[in-house]
């Protein structure tokens, strides 16, 4: 069986201070990997993106081997990009700019996407899950799970 690296949701919490406490099934994966180090950076969709190191370099080598063109997705993803890591206590301490840029206050809703997380306030989230589930399914996820 294929490891699925990051997987499942997680209602979260964010505190005063901006931080997070990263979910314990995801603590594992993290501590499998020997990863106390991530980056955060943003995600067009209005979420943030929470890598662990390996994943990140892998994902920020893609995104420098785009053409000029794509300098301006440069920027959101490498320019945004900051390195946190866990506290004692398992927290993550999101920039402010970033918690800004993905609406967080409160009510945080974490997903686990394989080889990174999705970090998104919940009501966002819970409006963005609608809205893809109003539209139709593509013929590629439809030939896919069918």
């Amino acid at each position: 069986m294929a490891n699925l690296g990051f997987q499942g949701p997680a209602d979260l919490t964010l505190d005063g201070k901006g931080r997070v406490a990263m979910p314990a099934r995801h603590r594992e994966v993290l501590s499998a990997m020997g990863a106390t180090k991530l980056t955060i950076t943003k995600h067009p969709d209005g979420c943030l993106l929470v890598f662990p190191p390996a994943a990140w370099e892998d994902f920020a080598a893609r995104v420098m081997a785009l053409p000029m063109e794509s300098i301006g997705w440069r920027r959101l993803f490498l320019g945004n990009a900051t390195e946190v890591e866990l506290d004692g206590s398992s927290r993550m301490l999101i920039a402010p700019a970033l918690k800004e840029y993905a609406d967080l206050s409160r009510d945080v809703y974490m997903l686990g996407m394989g080889s990174c997380l999705e970090m998104w306030d919940k009501r966002r989230y819970l409006e963005q899950e609608t809205t893809v589930r109003s539209t139709p399914m593509p013929e590629s996820v439809r030939n896919f799970i069918l």
